[in-house]
């Protein structure tokens, strides 16, 4: 059997708080429907329970983003590599910026943008991560 490490468990604890991240931003989206024929209030009371696993999932997939960039010799890597990592931090902070827009929106035209561009963004994110570690 091979040996649990720290690069184990580093990049476990990254895709786990990207499933939390983005799954859920990808099941909220498939749920809005039947949370708004349960009343006005519905998707806001599921959004705000959301939040509280979502946010702190967030803050993992940053510090352990750091983590593997501190243990990546990322001076060593192509160009176009170090351009699709610029690309991701890129796309990671546009998520997370739209995400907070999202949480504090009240009109229904802002709260569909932010959530879509979170989303998206979400979703951007894991394909460069992907092609980074390919």
């Amino acid at each position: 059997m091979l040996p649990l490490t720290l690069d184990t468990i580093r990049l476990s604890l990254h895709v786990l708080a990207a499933t939390v991240w983005v799954g859920g931003q990808v099941t909220l989206a498939g749920l809005l429907p039947g949370l708004r024929a349960l009343g006005d209030d519905a998707p806001r009371t599921v959004a705000r329970g959301f939040n509280r696993i979502a946010w702190p999932a967030f803050a993992v997939l940053v510090a352990t983003g750091i983590w593997n960039l501190v243990e990546l010799p990322v001076g060593d890597f192509d160009t176009e590599w170090q351009v699709t990592l610029f690309v991701k931090i890129l796309v990671v902070a546009v998520a997370g910026v739209a995400a907070a827009v999202h949480a504090g929106a009240r009109s229904r035209p802002l709260l569909a943008a932010t959530g879509a561009v979170s989303g998206l963004a979400s979703i951007a994110a894991v394909v460069l991560g992907i092609m980074l570690h390919g």
